[in-house]
């Protein structure tokens, strides 16, 4: 059983009934919804007729994978469908079930289908299960012999394997807007489950549970449950005093790592400096990996800005080497130098462009022979096939170039690099144009 969630609900006097346990389980155990009708923040997967709202009103078939942030209701509507009428309830952990526990559950509901009984299998992290363990649910799940309920904080396309995403609907969770967090903060504030109207919440400490919750309901009411041990009144500054500080949601092997580090380099190419040093305090503050952060700042250096600004490389590669050097903290004002600098920086992505296009060129057959007076003539015999002859070195020449041609006969004339006019590319544009109308002129 998973945290105690699917337990026999209690008899009279013991924990009045409650569906998350006594009056001694965690505030957001307690308070967590009897009913779809408790159920906030996730209308979309609710609306009359979804599979969803079916499921848990027990006429539904479908398999189904949660997917969504902690604190969004996964549990509670695993818990909801439970509770369906005329099903038998199985629930594992991917912390701690191993393919032998899901193959003795997948046994017991086999048994229970030839009298007429479907269970419901429940499964929490499933992301954690390995391909053999998800793989021995496919053909129970493809038959209906349990009814999948399973739960990820994880994108389940990355995570789980593709004939059980075949065979399951997904569901996605959102994180909970400000109005659904304040809606469960304050039932749980006047509510019998929970505190029962025993302590008085400011106005601003509700907000501030609200701020602090970021999406997440169980953080807020874990927040409110702390404070109220304090006394019969949670102000601001009670809370403050309850919390360090607000834990980041943010999951280095799971979603928000992706999500998280998407939007930082997103935001240094948009030049948005101030967001892009929101995503890295993000990271830095939830512990990822500095030279995660130094080796994606010296990509973008090269695929974002280019040589419309060409010290963002070197300063890129610096940061990467300072942190090798000095490690954290002192090495996050390094990156957060480097941040800033190729946010700020003008932006060019004409040399990622040109790349792409020559490569593109050659996976499409235009290689073409090497013009013979560019071949290597060090080799005896080489003059004899016409290599090397006819080549003009270019130092000879007072300007420094020549007219010659460099590029196979197929591609004389193509332009792959067309430089910006951002920053330092303005220059190497004119430039350009000069060299290349030099080396196409005919001899």
């Amino acid at each position: 059983m998973a945290d105690g969630l699917f337990d026999v609900a209690p008899e009279p006097g013991d924990g009045e009934g409650i569906p998350g346990g006594g009056p001694s389980s965690p505030l957001a155990v307690r308070m967590r919804p009897a009913s779809l009708d408790e159920v906030v923040g996730q209308d979309h997967l609710l609306r009359d007729g979804s599979p969803l709202r079916r499921l848990v009103d027990g006429s539904g078939a479908a398999s189904v994978i949660l997917y969504g942030p902690p604190g969004t209701g996964k549990t509670t509507l695993a818990s909801l469908i439970s509770q369906a009428t005329g099903r038998r309830f199985e629930a594992l952990s991917a912390l701690s079930a191993g393919v032998k526990d899901v193959r003795a559950v997948i046994d017991v509901a086999r048994r229970a289908a030839v009298h007429g009984k479907q269970t419901v299998l429940f499964i929490d992290e499933v992301h954690r299960f390995s391909k053999t363990q998800q793989d021995a649910l496919l053909a129970a799940v493809e038959n209906r012999i349990v009814l999948l309920v399973a739960a990820t904080t994880e994108n389940p396309s990355f995570s789980v394997v593709a004939p059980l995403l075949s065979r399951s609907l997904i569901l996605q969770l959102q994180p909970l807007g400000a109005d659904a967090v304040r809606a469960v903060v304050e039932r749980a504030v006047a509510d019998s489950r929970g505190l029962g109207g025993s302590v008085s919440v400011d106005a601003d400490a509700v907000e501030l549970l609200v701020q602090l919750a970021a999406g997440d309901a169980r953080r807020a009411l874990t927040a409110l449950e702390v404070a109220a041990e304090a006394g019969d009144r949670v102000t601001v500054e009670v809370i403050e005093q309850s919390l360090d500080k607000a834990a980041v949601r943010y999951d280095r092997d799971g979603d928000q790592h992706y999500d998280v580090v998407s939007a930082f380099i997103k935001s240094v190419r948009g030049s948005d400096v101030d967001a892009a040093l929101h995503y890295l305090a993000r990271m830095l503050t939830a512990g990822e990996d500095p030279r995660f952060i130094a080796r994606r700042l010296t990509i973008l250096a090269s695929e974002d800005v280019g040589l419309a600004d060409p010290t963002a490389l070197p300063i890129a590669v610096a940061a990467a080497q300072t942190v090798q050097l000095i490690g954290m903290p002192e090495a996050q004002l390094t990156l957060a130098h480097a941040t800033v600098h190729l946010a700020t920086a003008p932006k060019s992505n004409a040399v990622t462009t040109a790349l792409a296009a020559a490569m593109g060129d050659i996976k499409a057959g235009k290689a073409g022979l090497v013009p013979p007076h560019l071949r290597d003539g060090h080799y005896s015999g080489a003059a004899a096939l016409g290599n090397a002859q006819g080549y003009a070195y270019p130092h000879d020449d007072p300007d420094g170039i020549v007219p010659q041609q460099y590029a196979p006969d197929d591609l004389v004339g193509v332009d792959y690099y067309r430089p910006t006019t951002h920053g330092a590319e303005r220059d190497i544009a004119g430039r350009l144009d000069k060299l290349r109308a030099i080396l196409r002129r005919r001899r």
